[in-house]
Formats: C-alpha cells, sequence, structure tokens
C-alpha cells in the first residue's frame, strides 16, 4: 500500500497539492475585513503579472510560423468555443441529482474557457507533434478568450442584468488581462532573454500568482458558506462529470481531425489544444464575472479538470512519442 500511495503522489501535480493546500488555508483561515480588501488589490497585481509575463515569453515569430495552418487552428477555436459548450449545456441534464445548481454553473464555466498555452505546448513536444501550430493555436485560444468567454457566459450564464454591467464586465477584463498581455509584448525586446535565463522564477510568479487568486475566491467563498453546499456525493458526481467531458472532447479532436486527414504532427496538436481549459486565465476571469461568494465553487470543477487533463494528457503523450520512437527505428 505504501507504494501506490507513493506512485499516485509522484502522478500529481507539485501545483495541484498547492492548490488543495491554498484551499485549505483559506478555509481555515479565510481574508476578513481590511485583510480581504488587501487580498483583492493583491490579486489584481498578481493577475496583471501573469499576464504581463505571458504576453513577454511569447515569440511574435513562432506565432506567424504557426498561423500558415489556419484550418488546424479553426478546429481548436471550433472545439474550445462550439463543442465544449455544447457539451456544458447537455450536461444540465444531470443538474438536480449529481451536481446541484453551483457545481453546474462552475462546469458550465469551465467549458466556457479557452486552451491552456504551457501544457498543450508541452504535451504536443514531448508526442511529437506541431509544436509551432500548438504555439499559435493556443495563444489564440486565449487572446480569443478575453472576448469570446465573457460574451458566452452573458449568454449562457446570466452573469449580466444590463448591456451596461456587460460592457463593464468586458472592459475589466480587457483591463486586468489584455493590457498587461500587450504591456508584455512591448517589453519582450528587452526583457526577453532574462526571461528565458530564469524560467524557474517566472513559473514560480505564474503559480504564486494564481495561488493568491484561488486564495482569495475561496475566502470570500468560505465566509459565505460555500462548504455547506458542497457533499461528497456532490464532489463524487462532479469529477465523474469532468472525466466524461475530458473523453468526450478526447475522442471528438482525435476521430474528427483523422477523418480530416491532418497528419499525425497535426492530430496531436489539434487533441492537446482542443481538449484543455486554461486555469491561468478561468480562476482571474471567474473573480471578475462571479464577484461574490460563489466565486469558489465556479473555480472549483476547473481545479479539479485541470489535473484531471495533466494527468490523462501527460500520459497520451507520452505513449505517443514512444509510438513515434519505433515507427521512426522501424523506417531507419
Amino acid at each position: 500500500m505504501p507504494r501506490v500511495f507513493s506512485a499516485l503522489f509522484r502522478r500529481v501535480d507539485p501545483f495541484i497539492m498547492c492548490l488543495l493546500l491554498t484551499i485549505v488555508v483559506a478555509s481555515l483561515l479565510p481574508a476578513r475585513g481590511a485583510a480581504a480588501s488587501g487580498v483583492g488589490g493583491l490579486q489584481t497585481v498578481a493577475v496583471a503579472l501573469l499576464f504581463f509575463l505571458y504576453g513577454a515569453r511569447l515569440s511574435p515569430r513562432e506565432a506567424l510560423d504557426g498561423l500558415r495552418q489556419w484550418r488546424l487552428h479553426g478546429i481548436v477555436f471550433a472545439v474550445t468555443f462550439a463543442l465544449f459548450p455544447l457539451l456544458g449545456v447537455l450536461v444540465r441534464v444531470l443538474e438536480p441529482g449529481l451536481l446541484g445548481p453551483q457545481l453546474y454553473q462552475g462546469v458550465l464555466f469551465l467549458c466556457l474557457l479557452p486552451s491552456t498555452v504551457q501544457s498543450s505546448i508541452a504535451f504536443t513536444s514531448i508526442a511529437r507533434g506541431n509544436v509551432a501550430a500548438a504555439i499559435c493555436s493556443a495563444t489564440f485560444s486565449n487572446l480569443m478568450g478575453i472576448l469570446a468567454t465573457p460574451l458566452l457566459a452573458a449568454l449562457l450564464l446570466n452573469v449580466t442584468k444590463s448591456g451596461a454591467d456587460f460592457a463593464g464586465q468586458v472592459l475589466d477584463i480587457v483591463l486586468k488581462l489584455l493590457v498587461p498581455f500587450i504591456g508584455g509584448q512591448l517589453a519582450r525586446p528587452w526583457i526577453a532573454g532574462w526571461i528565458r535565463r530564469h524560467k524557474r522564477m517566472t513559473t514560480l510568479v505564474d503559480r504564486g500568482s494564481i495561488l493568491i487568486v484561488v486564495y482569495g475566491a475561496f475566502s470570500e467563498g468560505v465566509v459565505g458558506g460555500i462548504w455547506g453546499q458542497l457533499t461528497p456525493p456532490r464532489l463524487v458526481g462532479l469529477l465523474l462529470v469532468n472525466a466524461l467531458l475530458l473523453a468526450a472532447v478526447l475522442a471528438a479532436t482525435s476521430y474528427g481531425s483523422r477523418r480530416m486527414g491532418f497528419a499525425r504532427e497535426d492530430r496531436i496538436a489539434i487533441i492537446f489544444c482542443g481538449s484543455k481549459k486554461s486555469l491561468a486565465t478561468g480562476v482571474p476571469m471567474a473573480s471578475v464575472l462571479f464577484a461574490g461568494p460563489t466565486v469558489g465553487l465556479m473555480v472549483l470543477p476547473l481545479m479539479l479538470f485541470h489535473q484531471m487533463q495533466l494527468m490523462v494528457c501527460a500520459g497520451l503523450a507520452r505513449r505517443w512519442a514512444a509510438k513515434a520512437d519505433v515507427d521512426h527505428a522501424a523506417i531507419s
């Protein structure tokens, strides 16, 4: 048994362990009053820094190299912002008995988010896929998500009561996410080298920023009594729904890209970019769109899906890499 637990621990992303620990800390020591205001200000700075670094890392040349494959990017965009939301709407049939209203809203919000950038590229690279296309597709997905996700949320989640509210939320997201990203792009000629030399430090800043936002979200939720709404059967139901969503999208992207005649390298990029949902983008967006004690439950499905997609896609990437090595050796 100790070996089983040790193997399981090694398969869990350390960052997920930090997220879970952050939730525990927020549950035991939530920020209240003046401390909550301070955490809110810190969240704003952390999110801006996070997206500034994203902008500074992105090489315009690499992105332009991948733009030539517009069919590939169109499929990823359709899966991310059409197929996933459709599946989220269909999950509604499970809401009354399996999830409950708040968790279902969190699952639907998860389905509206853009793809990840770092893990999509990393898994595509490991599996010997089209890395240039993955860079372009995942980045394009995130940039489009700054507008597409709020629009879909307004349509499907009723997060706004008026056009003025919606315009204010979009402006808030643009100021907090897109403007820092553009700032990072503009500063890239001067700081790109420093960022490459200090990857470990910038990764810590990335993850630390997300942890700050998660702490703020769950602190607000704990003060509002979210844990009284989450029972063990609901949690099991949420894990089951997340697994079904991931399996359905992996199957659709794999079958669809093969039927459309894409090469192996392109299919890998489509599968990994199309099946991911971004924790780094989703948590800050949730803090803007769902202000109040419900934010914690809104991001819980996303955090669990994030770990699930990492574990499943890591296994797929290793398997496809091994197959590519065997095929290459057979040809040689």
